[in-house]
């Protein structure tokens, strides 16, 4: 099963131009989407999920034409937005009961060992009477995932499904999502580098709505291995280093700023052979597209 996104292009009435030739091939597994904020994730997330239209191009999952189809494929997927409401005042286990009945499980029994099956899977169950407002920000993004389950989805899609989890929900939310990505196609949209590194076997870069690169993780590292070179130096003396060197990305680090650098030669200087990780390959990319100091 593949998700096939053919020379998509979208523009909005603002003149602004969200995706420009998106092509994608999506095999099933975990597949990260990784943009900085206003990259174009989410409408490309909107488009697939079809909560909107491109103005070019298409989208086929598994033979279903996704622009056409519209229903056929909402019968397929599940789709957890970066904003999704609750009502604060309802518990966990009727809304789930209410939205698998919207989903078309209509057999009060069915829907029942379902809700109960899927709040175990997220680990919701014993909070299942709790009212909706009082989850944590976590348990909000599990309850999220409980309702994308709901109808068995072949296509599930998670839209900066980390921003302000702290690291041990997060860690519960990795685990969870790689379980699910077992036997699905999960689209991982996300800024967030090491969502990608921990849970993705296939990944893509996308900036200014354009696909910078796509592949496995290892093939992006494979490009700027040996590449990479590390140096502090005074905030003061930035200026000058980003005219002479491929500055790729800049961290303050107590008081003084580390610069990475790419570079096919060692460049001398003071700076050192650094292990290329997956952050320094999406900076390579972003940074052609971004000043990296803006990042």
């Amino acid at each position: 099963m593949e998700l096939i996104i053919s020379n998509l292009s979208k523009t909005y009435s603002n003149g602004v131009r969200a995706l420009n030739d998106v092509s994608l091939t999506i095999p099933q597994g975990m597949f990260g989407l990784l943009g900085p904020n206003g990259a174009g994730k989410s409408t490309l997330m909107r488009t697939i999920a079809t909560l909107q239209d491109a103005d070019t191009g298409s989208i086929s999952l598994d033979g279903i034409d996704v622009l056409k189809d519209k229903q056929g494929v909402r019968e397929r997927l599940g789709y957890l937005p970066q904003d999704f409401g609750l009502y604060p005042r309802i518990n966990a286990e009727t809304m789930l009961d209410h939205i698998a009945q919207m989903k078309g499980v209509g057999h009060s029994g069915e829907r029942k060992e379902l809700v109960a099956s899927l709040l175990n899977k997220v680990n919701l169950y014993k909070d299942r009477k709790k009212g909706l407002g009082t989850y944590s920000g976590g348990m909000r993004q599990r309850f999220g995932i409980a309702q994308a389950l709901v109808g068995n989805p072949s296509l599930i899609i998670v839209d900066e499904p980390t921003a302000g989890l702290d690291p041990s929900e997060r860690n519960r939310f990795y685990n969870l999502l790689s379980e699910i990505g077992e036997n699905t196609i999960v689209i991982l949209s996300t800024h967030i580098v090491e969502d990608v590194n921990t849970l993705c076997s296939n990944m893509a870069i996308i900036c200014m709505g354009e696909v910078l690169m796509q592949g496995k993780p290892k093939d992006g590292l494979a490009m700027v291995d040996g590449k990479i070179y590390q140096k502090s130096i005074e905030k003061s003396d930035l200026d000058q280093y980003r005219q002479d060197y491929n500055l790729i990305s800049t961290k303050l680090i107590a008081g003084k700023l580390s610069l990475r650098i790419e570079s096919d030669e060692d460049p001398g200087n003071g700076f050192e052979p650094s292990p290329a990780d997956l952050e320094d390959v999406y900076f390579s990319f972003i940074s052609k597209k971004v000043d990296p100091i803006t990042l």
